[in-house]
């Protein structure tokens, strides 16, 4: 079967995108308003970029019919920082209470549960409960598509700090089993890591 995007909708692409690049990791972000309100949510179009400079990468899709910006997008143009908290299987239920859509006046920590704490570098809170948190001065955003629905940013964060809980951190690597992050599937559906292997390369 051979599907071309243009002769598909907005829904059925995203769709295909999330039922074929999986799993995805989860970034809970933290911003700040320019009101001062605290923000959180989770993207699971995140993945890490570059390690001169350690840099992550996020994608927050444009809303509705007009394009406009999620929260996380205005928060972090507005104030140039954010932190990225990493999705474990202890929080998991708190980070879906985070996606739901709120006003931008609300404390979604508050409605989370989650426990703000203060950042060494940048403004925005980490989330306590995670174990790993990042913290980021923004880098670049690119805007890609005409800014109707279906369009989206690319936002680049440069790490300027980690904080990682000391059980995890062993000899420079973190410990994935202890760790236990939780990972975005399609739909509504998450995994954890399950079997892993390992392959040796031989060059």
């Amino acid at each position: 079967m051979i599907l071309k995007p243009e002769e598909l909708s907005i829904k059925d692409n995203y769709k295909l995108i999330i039922g074929s690049v999986l799993p995805r990791p989860i970034a809970l972000v933290s911003t700040i308003s320019e009101d001062g309100v605290l923000n959180l949510a989770p993207f699971s179009f995140f993945t890490r970029i570059t390690t001169k400079p350690a840099t992550i990468g996020l994608a927050p899709a444009l809303k509705g019919k007009e394009g406009e910006k999620k929260d996380t997008l205005a928060n972090v143009e507005s104030l140039k920082e954010f932190v990225v908290n990493i999705v474990t299987e202890s929080i998991s239920d708190q980070m879906v209470k985070t996606a739901s859509e709120v006003a931008p006046d609300v404390d979604e920590f508050k409605v989370a549960g989650l426990t703000p704490i203060d950042s060494e570098i940048v403004r925005p809170p980490r989330v306590k409960e995670s174990p790993i948190n990042l913290e980021c001065k923004l880098y670049k955003v690119v805007y890609i598509g005409d800014g109707t629905a279906g369009s989206g940013a690319f936002v680049i964060g440069e790490i300027v700090a980690y904080h990682i809980d000391d059980i995890l951190y062993n000899n420079g690597r973190i410990d994935t089993a202890l760790l236990k992050p939780v990972a975005r599937l399609a739909g509504q559906d998450y995994t954890t890591l399950g079997r892993c292997f390992t392959i040796e390369r031989k060059v």
